[in-house]
């Protein structure tokens, strides 16, 4: 069997479009999903049962679901409740946002936890709300604390964009695809996508390494 250098070439603008997909889910499901992570974390840890059992409900469901289900789930649920058809790169930016809000959730619930008692008296102190302690004492020392693990969870979350291809959706292992079974390149382009994953992957977590340990020397 030869390698085909040349056919992973001829793809490169299908594959790049394909890898630019990949990443905007990614950026996008990581900020909507911090963004509703937070809320659920604060949501968990409020003293108000009711608000606390609906947000443990809603991540402990997500957190023991496939999710490959969810994509489904959801790729065929929208067009049920909204009559609109979405199609499948659409709704995948809607099933991730909602899916890794809960794992998100943890890891913030996790920095908030870790943030001493007296920070949050020392915030009342000084005459501040519960929300101004939170946002100007509690979660900045909270999200520094845990930054290596949301941009490690992001990393996992990029990987994990490659199971869009299920419901159709052209992200960069999408692409790889029909350009393997169009071209007959089966080998060539699922190499390439590989290699592609591995270099982000990697990169990124020397990154996050590197981080940590700059946090750590911080701490």
């Amino acid at each position: 069997m030869e390698f085909d250098l040349a056919a992973i070439g001829r793809a490169q603008d299908f594959l790049w479009q394909g890898f630019k997909y990949s990443v905007s889910l990614t950026a996008f499901a990581t900020v909507v999903g911090i963004f509703f992570g937070t809320l659920l974390a604060m949501a968990r840890l409020s003293s108000i049962k009711w608000l606390s059992m609906l947000a443990s409900a809603y991540v402990n469901l997500f957190r023991s679901l496939p999710l490959v289900l969810v994509i489904f789930w959801f790729y065929i649920l929208v067009p049920l409740l909204t009559g609109v058809d979405v199609g499948a790169e659409k709704s995948a930016y809607l099933t991730f946002s909602i899916f890794e809000a809960a794992y998100f959730c943890e890891i913030i619930r996790a920095g908030i936890q870790s943030i001493p008692r007296g920070q949050v008296n020392a915030g009342y102190a000084m005459g501040f709300t519960y929300r101004q302690t939170m946002r100007y004492v509690v979660l900045p020392q909270a999200f520094r604390n845990v930054l290596p693990l949301l941009l490690t969870q992001t990393i996992i979350l990029f990987q994990d964009t490659s199971l869009v291809y299920v419901v159709g959706a052209t992200d960069l292992l999408g692409a790889a695809d029909k350009v393997a079974h169009r071209d007959g390149t089966l080998f060539e382009m699922y190499m390439a996508v590989a290699v592609v994953y591995f270099v982000v992957s990697f990169s990124l977590s020397f990154l996050v390494k590197r981080l940590h340990a700059r946090i750590a020397v911080i701490r």
